[in-house]
């Protein structure tokens, strides 16, 4: 369904001639090699002044940032504390320790939203389809639209149909079986995320639903360092990049236009922000943040949770039984209603409240996984210092979680899975200021966190009450080792090497 208007971007309008191809790849090629070397000259002619500058091409280091930047990041802070480096004319200086992450989570000066705009990553940005959006340097707005939408008497009024949307998609797993969880635990997010932050014509509509999903992987594929880098060259990346989000935007567009001639309004999603009086481009550039940042970061850790869980029997046992007495605390214990029905009737705050064990799981997988993440942030204001090096206004800066999340002297056996350091006591996540970093931290706490982790719950619940399951390898055996996330793979995540299967059977309906 297209929305109105002419919104074919300029770059798939018409196709070139094969002299014209011919030409143009000349072309190309020569002003690829003019920028390099004005890229280089500009490099040498600054000159490293600090030892934190780091040598060589500054578009070769860049590559290498985008590329592989978890490695990157890591290799680099062997050497120095802090250090500097160039995406194109940007300054970007690499932060570590706890002086240094006080300063960048809680500094006035530095701005998250502009801190991105140099590694968007396969987010869609509806600018790539000269599509006018609102300003979002201000994250205000954006935060009170999602407050809104998440508040508690609209998630309890919900949480029935979220249950029964992931039911619906269990079904499709069969009686028993095996299954790839970041496929199917990945599709069972995305449709709680769609009904979450659209409206029920576009959740019912599975091909609608599967196209959207679709268009998101072409995204997220399309984000390469060519285009990342080189954003004006119309490469097939970017030709990909701009299609995905052409069809991103029609898709969400269509509904919006479709709800804005509904006779009857209601309490979805993109109803509320028609009534708030939300432009189309506004409401599309909502939605799509919120669905995308929902798709990538809760459905990855919703199947790392199971993987864990799957991987220690203690703490399977612990969630089970945790669950066990959910239902027994909230819900009719001779009724012979289905499992999704019992479990949908519990209200939002006994989720919240009374599943320390569960809690300390995502919790730690959160710790584990996010430890591979990197925030950023621009310094907009003023120029300032943090221990000794001067951060100038423009500058952008970096920081590693796995600075704090895998650091041995906060977190003993960091790569190692134990929910149970962050009990009273141990309580490893409190032994300096912002040691877990997983909702956010200082001026930027996520929030979306109560929503992203009651559908973690959800569906963790529905598999732990609902089937026997374990971790098989390729083979079909137990792995002989606890799977680690590839730190590269920042959207996915996936893990590295021998890849994981869930084996399951029903053994509730």
């Amino acid at each position: 369904m297209a929305a109105s208007g002419n919104l074919t971007p300029p770059s798939v309008m018409a196709m070139p001639s094969a002299d014209s191809t011919a030409t143009f790849t000349v072309l190309a090629g020569a002003t690829i090699g003019v920028v390099f070397t004005a890229i280089a000259l500009q490099h040498f002619a600054l000159g490293s002044t600090e030892d934190i500058d780091l040598g060589g091409f500054s578009i070769l280091t860049a590559w290498t940032f985008f590329k592989k930047r978890y490695d990157f990041m890591l290799s680099n802070f062997k050497a120095r504390k802090m250090f500097r480096f160039r995406v194109l004319q940007h300054r970007v200086v690499a932060l570590s320790g706890e002086a240094a992450r006080q300063v960048f989570f809680n500094e006035l000066s530095l701005d998250l939203p502009e801190g991105y705009r140099i590694l968007k990553g396969g987010a869609p940005q509806m600018r790539d389809i000269h599509v006018e959006e609102p300003d979002m340097k201000d994250l205000s707005a954006f935060n009170k639209q999602l407050i809104s939408l998440l508040r508690k008497e609209r998630i309890d009024e919900i949480l029935p149909v979220l249950f029964e949307d992931v039911h619906q998609g269990m079904k499709t797993w069969g009686k028993q079986g095996t299954l790839n969880p970041f496929k199917e635990i990945y599709e069972l997010v995305f449709q709680m995320n769609v009904r979450l932050a659209t409206c029920r014509e576009l959740a019912e509509d599975k091909k609608a639903v599967a196209k959207l999903g679709r268009h998101y992987w072409e995204l997220e594929k399309a984000a390469s360092p060519v285009a990342l880098l080189l954003p004006w060259f119309p490469s097939r990346a970017k030709k990909d990049q701009e299609a995905a989000t052409m069809n991103l935007f029609q898709l969400i567009a269509g509904y919006v236009e479709l709800r804005r001639k509904a006779p009857h309004p209601n309490s979805d999603a993109i109803d509320v922000l028609i009534a708030n009086g939300d432009s189309t481009e506004a409401i599309v550039g909502f939605v799509l943040g919120v669905v995308f940042s929902g798709f990538v970061n809760t459905g990855m850790n919703v199947c790392w949770n199971l993987l864990y869980l799957g991987m220690n029997a203690e703490w399977k046992k612990k969630v089970a039984a945790e669950v066990q007495a959910l239902m027994a605390n909230h819900t009719d214990t001779l009724s012979t209603e289905p499992l999704h029905k019992r479990l949908s009737s519990i209200p939002m705050q006994a989720w919240e409240d009374e599943m320390p064990a569960l809690d300390a799981v995502i919790r730690e997988t959160l710790r584990l996984i996010a430890g591979s993440g990197i925030f950023l942030r621009r310094n907009l204001l003023k120029d300032f210092d943090v221990e000794g090096v001067k951060i100038k206004k423009g500058d952008f800066l970096a920081y590693v979680a796995a600075d704090v999340h895998l650091n041995p002297e906060i977190y003993p056996d960091p790569f190692g899975f134990d929910p149970g350091r962050y009990d009273e006591g141990r309580a490893e996540d409190k032994k300096v200021s912002h040691a877990f970093l997983g909702w956010g931290a200082g001026r930027h706490p996520c929030n979306g966190m109560r929503v992203a982790k009651l559908e973690m719950k959800l569906v963790i619940a529905l598999v732990i009450a609902g089937y026997d399951f374990e971790i098989i390898d390729s083979s079909g055996k137990f792995p002989s080792a606890l799977p680690q996330p590839d730190r590269n793979d920042y959207q996915q995540a996936r893990p590295i090497g021998e890849p994981c299967f869930i084996k399951f059977r029903r053994i509730v309906d």
